[in-house]
């Protein structure tokens, strides 16, 4: 291969690894969205291999977020890097114009299977007729690719979606999920031909064919009935556990008890059972973990998160217990930061640690799954009122789009300020509580 077609290659994987920066996922969580190997993708990034087909690449380049300018600049630079590849192959092996047909069919070809996942070789082909003069054969090839994969691809741009996030503050708080269903089929044109009088209208027809008696084919199953109905409902599933303890240890609880009356710390894992016995409120700062799972195999797109504080009122009175007594780790998760003092409180994805490395943010739009869940971290802080908020999710799903309500069991999550406050920790060597300072 010469040079410049090597250029050729390299300029596509180049792209590809750009786009592919871009996300917080390595090469075996995108090839496993992708249906295909992670070492097949790896080489594409590489610029070891071409795919024979632009489909895995459009699918490629909608999972990165790339632009439309970017997809139709990732599809030119598909087209010479598979030029590239198959110039060798011409050369050495004398592809007849039928030759250079199939194989410019085949660089347009959008199968998904991963056995015609295929990649572009440097191997010469074996040896054929006579070769045709190497400028013919050059524009033969080139010109087939482009055509045939051009309008395989132009049909294809408009099908996946569009990423970008909706506004804050563009749905109004609801309680139940609540979905859009796609458009619903037109009514039929003006120019329509009407049944004359002395022609039966389509219901009595309708009605004297289900009244006959069945025939030999009333076994058989109806095209109708075999027909798929579009989905309904919300397509994914979620789960909240508001009782998180900063990294395992850490948190506040305002009871209003005296020490005599509240009992030890619990385990973190039994928090919830606890605080509900003593109606503990979560003091200064609750971190809630989200689960988020699709139905099915079906990606669905998370496109916001919002919160909604429906309650302030002054901090709650009583006594601050704390669980810890300093304990943490190295490990910071990356999260969602929420300052419930403000207004218009706003979730901002914040970057996590893991002993100096930094873990970068969520941010969304984001893609889930069956297969692919996700786990959402909310961290929400308050030194001035006594907060009831919750969460809105909103999804984008084949046409679909809707938001689902995230709260505690129904109710509110809710968080105090505990600034002012007595506060206590808990003396293990005494097994009581003392006075504690921060």
């Amino acid at each position: 291969m010469s040079e410049a077609q090597d250029d050729d290659v390299q300029e596509f994987a180049a792209l590809l690894r750009r786009l592919k920066e871009r996300t917080d996922r390595s090469y075996g969580q995108l090839a496993r969205r992708l249906n295909m190997n992670t070492s097949t993708l790896h080489r594409y990034c590489a610029g070891d291999a071409v795919p024979l087909g632009f489909a895995p690449v459009e699918r490629f380049a909608a999972l990165c977020g790339a632009t439309p300018e970017e997809r139709m600049e990732l599809h030119r630079l598909w087209i010479l890097a598979v030029a590239a590849r198959q110039r060798p192959r011409a050369a050495a092996g004398g592809a007849t114009p039928s030759g250079a047909q199939e194989a410019a069919e085949a660089a347009a070809s959008d199968t998904t299977s991963e056995a015609a996942m295929g990649t572009v070789q440097d191997d010469p082909a074996s040896p054929g007729p006579a070769p045709r003069p190497w400028y013919r054969r050059r524009r033969l090839l080139v010109s087939a690719a482009v055509a045939t994969a051009l309008l395989a691809t132009l049909g294809s741009l408009s099908a996946f979606p569009d990423d970008r996030a909706k506004g804050s503050d563009s749905v109004e708080a609801v309680d139940p999920p609540r979905t859009t269903e796609p458009d619903s089929p037109r009514p039929k044109s003006a120019g329509s031909p009407s049944p004359s009088p002395g022609t039966p209208s389509p219901s009595a027809d309708a009605s004297r064919k289900s009244s006959a008696k069945p025939t030999g084919d009333a076994g058989r199953p109806s095209k109708e009935a075999a027909r798929p109905r579009p989905s309904t409902g919300v397509p994914l599933t979620w789960s909240a556990d508001s009782h998180v303890w900063q990294a395992g240890c850490g948190h506040d609880y305002v009871i209003d008890k005296p020490p005599q009356q509240v009992p030890p710390p619990p385990n973190p894992q039994d928090a919830a059972v606890w605080a509900a016995t003593m109606g503990a409120v979560h003091g200064k700062q609750t971190l809630v973990r989200i689960t988020v799972q699709g139905k099915s195999s079906t990606a669905v797109v998370l496109e916001a998160l919002r919160v909604r504080v429906v309650g302030r009122s002054a901090p709650m009175a009583g006594t601050n217990y704390a669980m810890d007594q300093g304990c943490g780790g190295a490990l910071t998760p990356r999260y969602f930061d929420v300052d419930l003092d403000r207004d218009r409180p706003i979730a901002r994805p914040a970057d996590g640690n893991d002993s100096g490395v930094t873990i970068p943010a969520m941010r969304l739009p984001y893609r889930v799954s069956a297969e692919d869940p996700e786990v959402l971290l909310i961290d929400a802080r308050t030194a001035a009122c006594d907060c009831s908020w919750y969460l809105e999710l909103d999804w984008s799903s084949q046409g679909r789009t809707g938001t689902v309500r995230v709260d505690d069991h129904g109710r509110p999550f809710r968080t105090t300020g505990n600034k002012g406050l007595k506060n206590y920790g808990y003396d293990t060597s005494a097994r009581a509580w003392v006075p504690w300072e921060e």
